[in-house]
C-alpha cells in the first residue's frame, strides 16, 4: 500500500516513473516548488522521510544511513537539504546489488554539485516534473495525442474552444493546490509563489529581494524574445547600463539566470540546430520561459480581462501555455530528449514556434496561434521551413514526422488541404 494522497490526482509522468523504478535503483524527481513532487512520489511510495525540518536534518547528518530506513520504494523529500545523501543514495543501490525500484529522491533546486562526489549514472534516473498540463488538470479531452501524431495517427472532429476560458487557464496555472479552488480564489497561488520564493531566496542568498523581482518583470515583459543582457540590466537599475558597470551586471545576471533555473522557476528554449545548409541558419540565442505562464501573468499583473481587451499579450502567453504543454507531453515519451521542445528562426525572418525533436532523429514543426483567422500565416511558415531543408540532399530526416498549428479558437480539429493538422490546445495530450 502506498502513502498516495487522497486529493492527488494522477500524472502523465507517473507511467514512466513505474518504468524507472523497474529499471534503476533509485530515482529523483525534480522540478519547482508546488508543482506536485512529493504528491507523485508519495502514490508510488511506501514510506517516507522528509528533510524540510532542522530536527530531521540533524539526526541524519550524524547518521545517514536513518535517512534510508522504511519499506520500499522509500522517499527521501528534500534530499538536497544535505546534499551528502545523493552519494549515500548511490552507495546503498551499489551495495544492493541489482534491486531496484528502492528510493525516490524529490527536490526544488540543485545542490551544488562540488558537495558530491560521483554523477549517480547507471543508479539513479531523473525525472522532470512540471505544474501540471490542460490534460492533466480536465481542460484538454485528450483525443489528439502527441505520440500518435508521430505515428501518423489522427481524426477530424468538432471542437468547442472559449478564449475567455484559456485566458482564465493562463492566469490560474497548472498548479495542483489549485485544481479544486474556485478560479478567482486559484489565481491567488502565482503571486503567492512568487512572494514566497523571492523572498526564500532573497534571504539565503543574500540578493536583493527588489532586484530578484525587477529581474523576473524584465524576464515576463520580454517573454518570447531571445532577450539580451543589456535590456535586463537596464530593467533591473531602471535606467542606461555604462562601460564601468556593464561586466559588473552582466555577473549578477547570469548569477540571477543560474540561480532560477536551478530552482526551475525558468527554463531555456533553445534554438533547433536544423539540417539546412544555408547561409540564412544563424547562431540562436535561447529564449528564457517561466515554468507556467500564471508566473508571467502575476509579473505582469494580467488577469482575464486585461488579457481579453490585449490581444498581443495573450498571444504571448498562449504560446507560453502551449510550450509548457508540449515540454509536459514530449517528456512522457520514450525517445524524448532532455530539451526535446525547442524553437527555430532564421535571418530570412522565417521563425517556428515549437521544434519536437527525437532521439531517433525523428521532428515536428509546430506553430502556435490564438485563433484561425492566424493559421494560414503558421502553414505558410511550416511549408517553408519544410521547403528549406527538403533543398539540403545531407539532411538526415528531410521529411518531418508531421506539421501542425496550435490554436486556442477553432471550430474544427482538422487537416489543412496541404496536411497541416490544426490542433485546439485543449484537444491535445501525450
Amino acid at each position: 500500500m502506498t502513502l498516495r494522497n487522497s486529493n492527488y490526482k494522477d500524472r502523465l509522468l507517473d507511467g514512466l516513473l513505474e518504468k524507472h523504478l523497474r529499471a534503476f535503483g533509485a530515482i529523483e524527481i525534480v522540478g519547482s516548488m508546488w508543482s506536485g513532487k512529493t504528491w507523485m512520489a508519495e502514490a508510488h511510495a511506501v514510506s517516507k522521510i522528509n528533510l524540510s525540518t532542522k530536527g530531521i536534518r540533524t539526526l541524519i547528518e550524524a547518521d545517514p544511513s536513518l535517512a534510508f530506513d522504511g519499506g520500499r520504494p522509500h522517499l527521501i523529500d528534500e534530499w538536497q537539504e544535505i546534499p551528502s545523501l545523493w552519494d549515500e543514495t548511490r552507495l546503498a543501490v551499489d551495495t544492493a546489488a541489482g534491486e531496484r525500484g528502492m528510493f525516490i529522491l524529490t527536490g526544488s533546486s540543485t545542490p551544488n554539485k562540488e558537495e558530491t562526489i560521483h554523477s549517480g549514472t547507471g543508479r539513479i534516473s531523473r525525472i522532470h516534473l512540471r505544474p501540471m498540463s490542460l490534460y492533466e488538470t480536465g481542460d484538454s479531452d485528450g483525443s489528439v495525442s502527441l505520440s500518435g501524431l508521430f505515428d501518423g495517427n489522427f481524426n477530424n472532429a468538432r471542437v468547442k474552444t472559449d478564449l475567455r476560458n484559456i485566458a482564465d487557464l493562463i492566469c490560474k496555472g497548472g498548479w495542483p493546490g489549485a485544481l479544486y479552488l474556485k478560479s478567482v480564489d486559484a489565481k491567488l497561488i502565482p503571486n503567492q509563489y512568487l512572494d514566497t520564493f523571492l523572498s526564500s531566496i532573497g534571504s539565503k542568498s543574500g540578493a536583493n529581494e527588489y532586484k530578484l523581482r525587477r529581474f523576473l518583470s524584465s524576464l515576463a515583459r520580454n517573454i518570447g524574445q531571445a532577450v539580451t543582457y543589456q535590456t535586463i540590466a537596464s530593467d533591473i537599475v531602471e535606467g542606461n547600463i555604462d562601460n564601468k558597470n556593464e561586466f559588473a551586471s552582466r555577473q549578477q545576471i547570469e548569477a540571477f539566470i543560474t540561480a532560477f533555473k536551478e530552482r526551475f522557476i525558468i527554463e531555456d528554449l533553445s534554438g533547433w540546430d536544423a539540417p539546412i545548409r544555408a547561409k540564412s541558419r544563424v547562431r540562436l540565442k535561447p529564449k528564457r520561459s517561466f515554468v507556467d505562464p500564471s508566473l508571467t501573468a502575476a509579473l505582469l499583473g494580467a488577469d482575464k480581462d486585461r488579457l481579453l481587451q490585449d490581444g498581443q499579450l495573450f498571444g504571448k502567453l498562449f504560446e507560453e501555455l502551449c510550450i509548457r504543454d508540449l515540454k509536459i507531453y514530449a517528456s512522457c515519451m520514450d525517445t524524448a530528449l532532455p530539451d526535446s521542445v525547442k524553437y527555430y528562426r532564421d535571418s530570412d525572418n522565417l521563425e517556428v514556434d515549437a521544434i519536437v525533436e527525437l532521439r531517433d532523429g525523428r521532428w515536428a514543426g509546430i506553430e502556435i496561434k490564438l485563433s484561425e483567422n492566424k493559421v494560414m500565416e503558421g502553414v505558410n511558415n511550416l511549408l517553408r521551413l519544410k521547403t528549406k531543408i527538403a533543398l539540403n540532399p545531407m539532411a538526415r530526416n528531410p521529411e518531418p514526422a508531421f506539421l501542425a498549428v496550435m490554436v486556442g479558437k477553432a471550430e474544427f480539429c482538422r487537416r489543412t488541404p496541404e496536411g497541416i493538422y490544426v490542433i485546439p490546445c485543449t484537444s491535445l495530450t501525450a
